[in-house]
């Protein structure tokens, strides 16, 4: 039975995989303009065009269906185009693995990066991902995989966050963010945490309230978490590489019409 519902996982994961049209007028970001303002430890988040995307964006309400962790060259390998494998992300047939930043040509994304990581916590983050590169998700979890064959599911907005969490929790790491969840904790730094305020027992200050942060579990994270966090600054390569407007070239007649 395992080797059966390998099989039929297998063939899910492939199915799932495969690119799914879709209508946008994002404009994705030049290799060039990501090359030039990445940073080790920021994670890129992408909005996808797989099966799987469609479905992740519904489920969380958001743009972004993938999230990976930029690395620089701390792997000290080249990939096929000849240029740094550079990230660590998900993959739900290849598991956790290195790619080039060519992976993500053509696709809306967006960098969020840490503020105030130091610099022996951005590498223990970037060696908590590399550690876990070759690992493999269990594609015998059939239902795992199963909940992505509707890509608009009829389940309550405040369920769709848990329907991505349901079952054994492996192949729910194929969206990535859990695992770069994960790299951040690793090191304590915040993404979403959890809120609490209670009263305080100190003589001096009676009737004072303090915050209490709680760590989530990392599979309720999803990659619009990194973009809506409070920790995270959201990186535009266009307006971080300098951007004058006077300098776009438009089509005449549009100018025409305009003026």
């Amino acid at each position: 039975m395992n080797v059966l519902a390998r099989r039929v996982g297998g063939w899910l994961g492939r199915w799932l995989s495969q690119p799914h049209h879709r209508h946008g007028a994002a404009l994705p970001t030049p290799r060039e303009r990501l090359a030039a303002t990445l940073q080790p430890g920021d994670v890129l988040l992408v909005e996808g065009e797989t099966r799987v995307s469609v479905a992740i964006k519904y489920l969380t309400q958001s743009t972004w269906s993938h999230a990976a962790l930029f690395i620089g060259n701390a792997a000290g390998r080249i990939g096929p185009d000849g240029t740094a494998l550079c990230f660590v992300e998900a993959d739900i047939i290849d598991g956790i693995r290195l790619v080039e930043l060519s992976e993500f040509d053509g696709l809306h994304s967006r960098i969020c990066r840490p503020v105030g990581l130091s610099d022996v916590d951005r590498q223990q983050v970037i060696d908590y991902g590399l550690a876990r590169v070759g690992q493999q998700y269990d594609l015998k979890n059939v239902f795992d995989l199963a909940r992505y064959l509707i890509p608009t599911p009829p389940v309550p907005q405040r369920w769709r966050r848990r329907m991505l969490s349901l079952g054994s929790g492996d192949p729910t790491r194929a969206i990535c963010s859990t695992l770069i969840a994960q790299c951040f904790q690793s090191v304590r730094y915040p993404i979403l945490p959890s809120v609490e305020f209670r009263a305080t027992d100190r003589l001096d200050c009676p009737g004072c309230i303090e915050e209490i942060l709680r760590i989530r579990h990392h599979s309720l994270f999803v990659p619009r978490d990194f973009d809506v966090s409070p920790y995270f600054e959201v990186v535009k390569p266009t307006l971080a590489r300098g951007f004058d407007y006077r300098q776009l070239n438009w089509a005449k007649d549009q100018a025409a019409s305009t003026a």
